[in-house]
């Protein structure tokens, strides 16, 4: 279908280097979908992006109210960015629940855009409203747009046989079109998505095609706004490029990973916000050698991994902070047995059921220690959501060159936000290729160490290298079932020593800024974004500080604690109550300052940038 394109000229063009937009309305509304085109569309125009979806915490809140309320905000520039951005330019409110649940977080002089058609005397009440803010002074310090959707979506679809309730659904393409054309988008990329789509249905392909198209002109030619905006596309390395989301980096990192090796990847998980999506990407890849396996709990997510790796398959699962839990028993028989296998934990606000589908980076301990007995687990985390891929690739390397489980720790930030991902060349992935046992004549050890304390990897079934694996204690080099006490002290140092040695593995920690500045900024996860632009903001404002970011949490890189003592000052933001820097200062003796965020909403730029000033100034 021909549709309007972004070289259309209409009335005032204003140049921006970037823009915020967040969509927002009740959670059947198609929020997340027309952020989702959004995002695309820019990805395609070469717009360098960032997107948080906001989703409720009611799977079917009651429509209009502010518990339903779901958002899909979108960093759109022509520069490099890191974040999602901290408030927005532009909000897209479907409904009055939608305007009270989000207009703080709207700049000052942005534009706000709503359906009037919503601000009806039952969803005024339903957003506890007492007044219309629509007629009011209350908006003075926005550029209010007051556009009747439902009207116009309804007129524009009249003729393609639906009914009414039907062609409502499409209203979320009409508010898109009128985004594209406020900032000069093309509208080509979605009308080939909604043809693809919804081709089995013509009538839905129609309604859903006229509305995007409604939406795009009447912005052409509504008297209501006088300016449009441009942004240019971003100036980024050569390379091709597509956008993913954090699930989706380390399912295809998964994936990847099971190429290299030149195994199969087995991969068991129990359905959990907001990890479920790594499983639904990985049923994708059956012709990679991946094969999807959903348990009917957690517990027999992690034995079918652990049973997978015995096999010799790469064996994997995922969850998050509550699944996490259940499985702790099961990761002490993989440390007990030294069975290679990645453990992705997707973390959420918690505890118990907590904030199920907001962030939080609250788990790091429970990887870290949180299993019964002496139980050493390598810890890793990504830092963005293309990150994903390479530190599941990464957590894979390390599983099987020291023959671990291994635990990777993203959030529901990454999990589910989205930025740009230049594909890499193949060959400049690991090489995990495994050289498996093979009898010799002589009787198999299935305890014997090379250099790394790493134990032999035999497949069952091979010739003449028969063992046993299991939870009980296994003697040193025989593997057989041992109760001596001093056989187990060896045993548990042994392994204890094996994990200690992967940071002999790992790159050294290093730090973007001065070594020696007064302030280092010391983060992991998530909080990379924000922190990386706060800390490029004090830089430039003539502050003496630096920042460094941790991937690896257990152990930590060698370097660290020179690293540590090289600085002031140290300022560790974390989305907990202080989990790393209790590991920090129970493990170098050195002073901090901590800074916790437990909201179920990533940082912003300006309260970091406000915290190093604090520290600064003592």
């Amino acid at each position: 279908m021909a549709g309007p394109t972004a070289a259309q000229p209409a009335g005032t063009v204003e140049r921006l280097d970037g823009v915020v937009v967040r969509f927002a309305g009740d959670s059947g509304d198609g929020m997340q979908l027309a952020g989702t085109q959004l995002t695309n569309t820019s990805a395609i125009f070469g717009n360098d992006i960032a997107t948080l979806p906001d989703y409720p915490a009611e799977i079917r809140a009651p429509a209009g109210s502010l518990a339903g309320v779901s958002g899909f905000q979108i960093n759109l520039s022509e520069a490099r960015i890191h974040t999602p951005g901290d408030g927005c330019d532009a909000l897209i409110a479907m409904n009055p629940a939608a305007l009270k649940a989000n207009l703080e977080d709207l700049n000052v002089g942005g534009v706000v855009v709503v359906n009037s058609d919503a601000f009806t005397k039952g969803n005024l009440a339903k957003a506890g409203y007492d007044e219309n803010p629509l007629e009011g002074d209350s908006l003075d310090r926005y550029r209010v747009i007051k556009v009747p959707i439902d009207t116009l979506t309804t007129e524009a679809a009249k003729d393609t046989g639906l009914g009414t309730k039907a062609i409502l659904r499409t209203r979320n393409f009409f508010a898109l079109g009128f985004v594209y054309w406020m900032y000069g988008r093309s509208v080509d990329t979605t009308l080939a998505w909604i043809e693809s789509k919804f081709k089995k249905v013509p009538a839905v392909v129609d309604a859903n095609a006229k509305a995007l198209k409604a939406g795009y002109f009447f912005g052409d030619t509504t008297e209501a706004v006088a300016v449009r905006y441009e942004i240019r596309k971003a100036d980024i390395a050569a390379g091709t490029y597509r956008k993913v989301t954090g699930n989706e980096a380390v399912a295809i990192g998964m994936a990847a990973a099971a190429q290299r090796a030149n195994k199969s990847l087995f991969y068991a998980s129990y359905p959990i916000t907001p990890a479920s999506d790594i499983l639904h990407t990985l049923c994708r890849y059956q012709s990679y050698r991946v094969k999807t396996f959903q348990a009917e709990d957690e517990i027999a997510a992690m034995a079918a991994a652990i049973g997978a790796s015995f096999a010799g398959s790469l064996g994997s699962t995922g969850t998050s902070g509550p699944g996490l839990c259940l499985k702790s028993e099961a990761i002490g028989l993989a440390v007990m047995t030294e069975l290679p296998l990645v453990i992705v934990n997707v973390q959420r606000g918690g505890p118990s059921t907590g904030l199920p589908t907001k962030t939080e980076q609250s788990d790091l301990l429970q990887a870290a220690f949180g299993r019964h007995g002496e139980s050493p687990v390598p810890v890793l985390a990504a830092a963005t959501p293309s990150d994903c891929f390479a530190m599941t690739l990464e957590a894979y390397r390390i599983a099987i060159r020291y023959m671990t489980p291994v635990l990777l720790l993203t959030d529901g930030y990454l999990g589910n936000g989205a930025e740009p991902w230049r594909i890499p060349e193949v060959d400049s992935l690991p090489d995990l290729r495994v050289e498996h046992p093979k009898a010799n004549g002589s009787a198999f050890q299935p305890y014997a160490r090379d250099g790394k304390l790493a134990r032999p990897w035999a497949i069952p079934g091979t010739k003449g290298l028969q063992h046993r694996v299991g939870g009980l204690e296994k003697a040193n080099i025989t593997g057989n079932v041992s109760h001596d006490p001093q056989n187990h002290e060896d045993m548990i140092r042994l392994r204890a020593t094996k994990i200690a040695g992967i940071a002999n593995d790992i790159p050294l920690q290093d730090v973007e800024g001065p070594a020696d500045a007064e302030l280092l900024v010391l983060t992991w996860g998530s909080t990379y974004g924000a922190v990386i632009t706060a800390v490029q903001h004090a830089q430039a404002k003539g502050l003496s500080v630096a920042s460094a970011h941790l991937r690896y949490l257990f152990p930590f890189p060698r370097n660290l604690q020179d690293v540590l003592r090289s600085h002031k000052k140290i300022l560790i933001p974390e989305m907990n109550g202080g989990q790393l820097r209790f590991m920090v200062q129970g493990q170098y003796r050195v002073d901090t300052v901590g800074y916790s965020k437990t909201q179920g909403k990533p940082f912003r730029i300006a309260e970091i940038e406000q915290k190093i000033d604090e520290v600064l100034k003592g």
